[in-house]
């Protein structure tokens, strides 16, 4: 398997720049997030990622994890080690309060250190991306008592923490989960069994919290009956260290067709008695409180799209480059394939999803930082949480998405080799496949799109983003970024959009056509959303060179743009005419037609 490095000006380019970290940081007082420190901060992640955790990518695959005879995960060698450089270097607390040992820096900063971390291992990336999850559910919600016991350990990195919620019978339908909540003094005892819980049980930290979803004996029925509790796996002592070892334990891992390294935990509650756990925030409101973990989660795991479409991307680009076979149109003797012309339309399609991915999931995350910053005013963290929560669905749902079609394309420019395990991108094959599935599927981001951030508001949110759109495209024509004909499929595409989106609004109520329509709607949203984003990173690229023969990295940007508009966005009337199909098409169906 190739070197992993991080493509810091890649980054930078699409945070700063693209996504316009630097006027958020200026507009919410972030004093420290300086370019210069900004800099710094990728440089040494850049560092870390591959020196420290993309050398034990290969060979946690091979090991993978296993549960011993007292219940423990043993992970694979260098897995702790690398941990502990993780801990010391503190990336755990870059964007957490400063009171509580963070840095109090952007969450859009931490981004490109978290897909550093997933593209140079994302089976061990996955256990930081769940604790600074749990980490940010509790700082939202928890009361001060319980956040000075466990949030220092957890921002530190010393205590790592994990979402329970699915159930055997349940999986994504969580109003019928049974885990039950008993009242008993200042805490609660916890009794019942979660699946998928991944990082339940391991050996890298010396506590785990665990966020676990339950029923109270007096709670309503269905998903208005859900609470939140912490539940550590060593209850804390008065010194705040771990204490006694708390009824919760692993019963098995699950063998997993990708990340091997990342252990997925059955977990028990309450084999001798009950879990000791302690509500976080309030009775019957576990869901609310959950969902502060799983929008950024979902975040997160659009990120690891990128990352591992980046890890993909860069292990193709090494081998066409050295693979020689067959004469390339124009060469005399036998050519490195990167000069055939298929190959190349499969390494730009690459490039060209993965830069797109890059920046939609940086714009998503600096709305979220302006959205809860109380320097802004309230319409404007109005108007940033509306853009927060209408990209959440596209991040996670386009970029896991393509992330298939990334690493697919990087088999297939390996050719045979890449069907081989020992050339490492089957790996990254299997290891993207889980993406679409966790933290919701992707039809549930397609629903969530549809009847959260379309229908609730009427298309408030996506007017605005279409207006931004436009906004750019008449830029784009003034400065002559983007020729005429690219720019007319650019502004058709923006028309496709709003078609869409007036069919959804004035078919809302009708359930069938909803929910037969919302993964392509959710496909066109993105991938016009993207296309705006390529436009838009073509224009300050043309506006931030200097003409000199240096500016590679500029020039690449428009060229990039250019192959998006040719290639990827002539899909656009493909997912419109199924958006219009949808109902007529899927459930006119009789079932034994499937």
């Amino acid at each position: 398997m190739s070197d992993y490095r991080a493509p810091t000006r890649d980054m930078e380019f699409a945070l700063r720049s693209l996504a316009g970290f630097d006027e958020m940081a200026k507009a919410c007082n972030y004093e420290d997030a300086s370019p210069d420190v900004v800099a710094a901060i990728l440089e040494e992640a850049a560092k870390f990622a591959g020196n420290a955790i993309a050398p034990l990518n290969r060979s946690g695959d091979e090991t993978g994890v296993h549960l011993d005879e007292n219940r423990c995960v043993q992970t694979p060698d260098g897995f702790k080690e690398a941990y502990q450089q993780y801990i010391e270097g503190g990336w755990a607390g870059l964007q957490f309060d400063a009171e509580l040992g963070g840095q109090e820096l952007p969450f859009s900063l931490a981004i490109p250190v978290q897909e550093m971390i997933h593209a140079a291992n994302m089976a061990w990336g996955l256990c930081p991306l769940l604790s600074q999850g749990a980490t940010e559910a509790l700082s939202e919600n928890a009361d001060a008592p319980l956040k000075q016991m466990l949030l220092p350990k957890m921002i530190s990195g010393e205590w790592t923490g994990t979402m329970n919620l699915t159930e055997p019978q349940s999986g994504s339908d969580l109003a019928t989960i049974r885990t039950q909540a008993r009242p008993e003094g200042d805490h609660y005892r916890i009794t019942g069994q979660k699946i998928f819980i991944t990082w339940g049980e391991h050996d890298m930290a010396e506590n785990i919290v665990h966020l676990v979803l339950a029923r109270l004996p007096y709670a309503p029925a269905g998903v208005k009956g859900i609470s939140l509790f912490a539940v550590p796996k060593f209850i804390p002592d008065a010194d705040g260290n771990p204490g006694e070892r708390n009824d919760c334990y692993a019963l098995s891992l699950e063998h997993k067709m990708g990340i091997h390294a990342s252990p997925t935990c059955v977990m028990s509650y309450g084999e001798n008695g009950g879990a000791l756990g302690y509500l976080v925030g309030q009775e019957n409101q576990g869901l609310a409180c959950m969902f502060t973990m799983m929008n950024n989660a979902r975040l997160t795991v659009g990120l690891q799209g990128v990352a591992v479409s980046e890890r993909a991307l860069q292990m193709a680009r090494s081998y066409v480059a050295e693979r020689i076979q067959g004469t390339a149109p124009g060469d005399l003797e036998p050519s490195p394939i990167v000069r055939h012309p298929d190959v190349r339309r499969m390494m730009m399609t690459m490039k060209a999803l993965t830069e797109a991915g890059r920046g939609l999931a940086y714009s998503g995350c600096v709305a979220v930082d302006y959205a809860k910053h109380a320097e802004l005013d309230a319409d404007q963290r109005s108007y940033y949480q509306r853009r927060a929560d209408l990209l959440t669905p596209l991040v996670k749902g386009w970029c896991t998405e393509i992330a298939q079609e990334v690493t697919s394309l990087a088999v297939q420019c390996h050719g045979g080799m890449g069907f081989i395990e020992e050339t490492g991108v089957a790996q990254l094959y299997r290891d993207a496949r889980i993406l679409p599935i966790y933290e919701g599927t992707n039809g549930i981001q397609a629903l969530d799109l549809i009847g959260r951030k379309i229908i609730r508001d009427r298309g408030l949110a996506m007017q605005e983003l279409l207006a931004d759109m436009r906004a750019t495209a008449e830029a784009a024509s003034t400065a002559s970024a983007l020729d005429d004909q690219r720019l007319q499929v650019f502004e058709q595409s923006i028309l496709q959009l709003e078609e869409a989106l007036q069919l959804v609004l004035d078919s809302s109520a009708n359930e069938h056509f909803v929910g037969s329509s919302a993964f392509n709607f959710l496909m066109l949203t993105s991938t016009v959303t993207a296309a705006w984003l390529m436009l838009k990173a073509t224009l300050l690229a043309s506006q931030q060179s200097t003409g000199e023969a240096g500016d590679e990295f500029l020039t690449a940007r428009q060229v990039t743009t250019h192959f998006f508009v040719d290639h990827i966005l002539s899909r656009c009337a493909g997912y419109l005419a199924s958006v219009k199909a949808g109902e007529d098409s899927i459930m006119a169906l009789p079932e034994t037609a499937l």
